[in-house]
């Protein structure tokens, strides 16, 4: 409970992974801050859930080894990054295809030395034939073969994309920022790469990314996911989605967040609460999903969004694809992308137990159960028809979406005093959620007296590691 006179430097709404982070800068630069979460955990979407020894993540965002903010921000050094094997596995035309892994290219120019050779080299390249795999003997699907090559095309379209991804991961993301903005799909054909390739790896690779299956996302912000994936590996955090906002929540004083605090409107130097009345501050930032944060702020734009549903299966027998993200390149079925996640991270399921999660993207089809199954059945070559459904969800308002015209920094002072962070104010990605908190606490802390302590506190350990 707080005390009547109560007051705080900074009152932070939300406890997502944006308004924490903001409130790691502010308590590191001596700021005292105190955070309010209407919810009795913290985390918003990136929340995991239990059930019967498993961990079930409620949308399941990809994460990036090569997130910046992954590193920068302060109380996320203990944060274990588990990477899923390199590249994407794609299953198209009855075979699996190991795609995007590094081939030992190390920059932009030595892949086009590559693309040169390639296409100098004195032979024929046979075009790749559709393969349809027998069934087994009990008539189940047998089990996807895997090899290099299509739907890559061929051996010189292989060496351009790579020259391409390693373009991208060697261009600054401001330069990615300034190119001319269209629609990601509509981009994609000027790359200058065969239409096999973008159809068959670098549009489901997208659509997985950036949670858009139709790629309407701004060809800046499918830049800037391309370019993590050229310079990383796709991860998860070890324990589910919710260990990240809650290693920031562990990490801050005790007391600075509150559970269970609806605030019902927001000023400049106070909040009013539907449990606590008012608490008075020095500036206050809204760091709430965009619809809570435009029913605080009125006139603030709510986006529209992504509809994300994730299906949660375990079995006993597992299929041999291994700790791979298994990407549906001919997106023959509901399912955008599925993995063995307890091959990822092992304290996802019970021992001895697999468990499968696959993502949907768009509104799920009428029979989702049977529509997943049979697609999973043929995307892992495998009878599903035993497999356990844990959970099913359904996330309408999942990842706001990024049109063009897009601005990925839009503004984070609203007022002196008044402040927004979150994924809707920079890319909708979990890199951005953090990285717009790092914008608001930056403001935050130039409009109070560039980070000195309201109260001459001195400056905690964290402001030293930031």
């Amino acid at each position: 409970m707080f005390e009547p006179a109560y007051q705080a430097d900074v009152v932070v709404v939300g406890a997502g992974i944006a308004g924490l982070a903001a409130a790691q800068r502010l308590t590191g630069a001596g700021v005292t801050t105190t955070v309010l979460e209407a919810a009795h955990t913290v985390g918003g979407r990136m929340a995991t859930e239990k059930v019967d020894g498993f961990r079930l993540d409620r949308i399941g965002q990809l994460l990036s080894t090569a997130y910046p903010e992954l590193r920068r921000t302060p109380g996320l050094d203990g944060l274990a990054l588990l990477p899923f094997a390199p590249g994407v596995l794609l299953h198209s035309e009855g075979r699996h295809h190991r795609a995007g892994a590094p081939a030992g290219v190390r920059s932009a120019r030595g892949a086009l030395h590559a693309v040169r050779a390639l296409a100098s080299a004195p032979r024929s390249i046979p075009a790749p034939r559709r393969t349809v795999n027998a069934p087994g003997p009990s008539g189940e699907p047998a089990a996807p073969r895997t090899r290099a090559g299509a739907p890559l095309g061929t051996a010189v379209d292989q060496a351009r994309l790579g020259a391409a991804l390693a373009r991208l991961a060697h261009t600054p993301a401001e330069r990615l920022l300034a190119r001319p903005e269209l629609p990601a799909a509509r981009a994609l054909a000027a790359r200058g790469l065969p239409p096999r390739t973008i159809e068959g790896f670098l549009r489901p690779l997208l659509a997985a990314l950036l949670c858009d299956p139709d790629l309407t996302t701004s060809s800046r912000c499918a830049d800037l996911a391309l370019r993590a994936f050229a310079c990383g590996r796709l991860a998860l955090p070890e324990g589910g989605a919710e260990a990240l906002p809650e290693h920031l929540a562990r990490s801050l004083p005790p007391g600075t967040v509150r559970t269970g605090v609806r605030v019902t409107s927001v000023a400049t130097n106070a909040v009013t609460t539907a449990e606590h009345g008012v608490i008075r501050c020095r500036a206050v930032l809204v760091a709430t999903d965009a619809r809570a944060a435009a029913e605080l702020l009125p006139g603030l734009r709510v986006p529209d969004f992504h509809p994300v549903t994730v299906v949660h299966h375990t079995t006993d027998e597992p299929p041999t694809t291994g700790a791979s993200l298994l990407v549906d390149a001919d997106r023959g079925g509901p399912v955008a992308h599925t993995a063995l996640v307890s091959r990822v991270d092992p304290s996802r399921a019970p021992a001895g137990r697999t468990l499968v999660s696959s993502t949907v993207l768009g509104p799920p089809p009428p029979d989702l159960d049977t529509a997943v199954r049979i697609h999973l059945s043929r995307l892992y070559g495998t009878p599903t028809t035993r497999w356990e459904t844990l959970v099913v969800h359904h996330t309408p308002e999942a990842v706001p979406a990024m049109r063009p015209p897009h601005d990925p920094r839009r503004p984070v002072r609203l007022l002196a005093g008044l402040y927004v962070c979150g994924d809707h104010r920079d890319t909708s990605t979990p890199q951005g959620a953090l990285h717009s908190g790092l914008r608001a606490s930056a403001a935050i802390l130039s409009d109070l007296g560039a980070g000195r302590s309201m109260h001459a506190a001195e400056p905690t350990a964290t402001a030293h590691a930031a």
